[in-house]
């Protein structure tokens, strides 16, 4: 059975407040952050599409925060970056360890009513591709995309009852879990061999490296090659034509972070492109233009029908006598160099082909390598597997928060333990 269709209302006429930064002459400056202290002050790289991020933190001292009259974050309070990447959301609930916290001048804080609205359901709203298409509609600028507060107050949404929110919130939360779990999974599975990586082919502690002498700082039969004549491939990709109704797909430099390509990012297009551009499983990506993303690194693990990358991304094509991830594992660790290699103007900067064909890796025995391979293989293919299955229940969650506000979906009939075990 279902229920009423719920009337649709602005942000400024909801139970929501829209809370900014301090912007005045106190706001800190460089020489002010430090690496310990008294007050958590946000940055860019901790609110992210996925949520909050502490792998790095700057702090503000006690003197400071005092002084600061915006921007303290209560607990149950939202964040949604503003500038720059703009509608990456945390929620500051009770899972997060930091007492406090300030936003910095791109963010907004959302603090809610809570007898009208629960915070876990904003959360999941603000995440929603339904919000985002209208965020992405209402944001300004080419250079430095931004989203004023008077904008946000005009973006649209639906507010159930009290207990209905607590029902949508349960059962996506349900689907945050199991991408959670994952994500946990695929860090384990990629950190294990990385290790080995290292252990075999940076320390040399490899099977039988006590019989084998050390030559010019290398095992003996070891030798370095450059990435041209380690590839079969080695070139930029098109000058995309965006069609959402076209089967083309094309990669640019967002795709790629972490050491992972992200096909949620990726964009539809309709141009031609040759056979050799054309994606396959074990190429190697380098963002290649530009500041802030210049020398990132991912490697392609699964098959992409009809996909290539634009212009600002090179494909390095391992050739078939190297193993794909042994080749795979040398570009990661060569991530940190290629970020500084660039060359040109600020905004400008390009990693050009001729730069990183001449980047030696160093190319063990044959045979050692293959065993590599032998341990890495299943080990990717369950990260490529679980990546899968996140894409999937990614878009499971876009596709019910609107059905289950709308009510499309009667809530009250949803069952939570069969979308966990979906």
């Amino acid at each position: 059975m279902k229920r009423a269709t719920i009337p649709i209302q602005k942000f400024k006429d909801a139970p929501i407040q829209i809370i900014d930064g301090d912007r005045g002459k106190n706001y800190p400056i460089d020489s002010e952050f430090l690496d310990e202290g008294c007050c958590l002050f946000l940055n860019t790289g901790n609110v992210t599409k996925s949520g909050f991020n502490f792998n790095n933190c700057q702090f503000i001292s006690f003197d400071k925060d005092q002084i600061l009259r915006k921007g303290k974050l209560k607990r149950n309070d939202l964040v949604m970056t503003t500038r720059g990447t703009v509608g990456n959301v945390g929620y500051y609930n009770n899972k997060v360890t930091f007492e406090d916290i300030r936003i910095n001048s791109g963010m907004v804080i959302f603090r809610v009513d809570q007898k009208e609205i629960m915070p876990s359901f904003l959360y999941q709203y603000l995440r929603s591709t339904y919000f985002n298409r209208q965020v992405n509609a209402l944001r300004t600028g080419a250079a430095q995309p931004q989203l004023p507060i008077r904008d946000i107050k005009c973006i649209k949404i639906q507010i159930p009852q009290i207990a209905e929110q607590e029902r949508i919130a349960a059962i996506l939360s349900a689907y945050d879990d199991l991408i959670d779990t994952n994500r946990r999974r695929i860090q384990l599975l990629e950190e294990a061999a990385r290790l080995l990586f290292r252990e075999w082919f940076v320390y040399f502690r490899f099977p039988g490296h006590e019989k084998v002498k050390i030559v010019d700082g290398v095992p003996k039969g070891w030798e370095r090659k450059p990435i041209s004549v380690l590839t079969s491939f080695l070139n930029r990709g098109i000058a995309p034509h965006y069609d959402e109704d076209a089967d083309g797909l094309v990669i640019n430099q967002k795709c790629i972070r972490g050491g992972r390509l992200d096909v949620s990012l990726v964009r539809r297009q309709s141009r031609e492109f040759k056979p050799d551009r054309q994606l396959q499983t074990g190429d190697v990506l380098i963002n290649s233009t530009g500041e802030g993303t210049l020398g990132r690194v991912a490697q392609v693990l699964a098959p992409i029908a009809n996909c290539t990358v634009d212009t600002h991304v090179t494909i390095a094509r391992p050739i078939p006598e190297i193993g794909v991830h042994y080749f795979g594992q040398s570009l990661m660790a060569w991530e940190p160099h290629l970020s500084t290699m660039g060359r040109g103007a600020t905004n400008q900067t390009e990693l050009s082909r001729g730069q990183i064909g001449e980047i030696d890796i160093l190319v063990p025995l044959h045979s050692l390598v293959q065993q590599f391979e032998e341990y890495s293989v299943p080990i990717f293919l369950q990260v490529s597997t679980l990546l899968e299955q996140n894409q999937k229940l990614k878009a499971a969650h876009d596709l019910l928060l609107p059905r289950l506000m709308s009510g499309k979906i009667d809530v009250s009939e949803f069952d939570i333990k069969g979308a966990q075990e979906a």
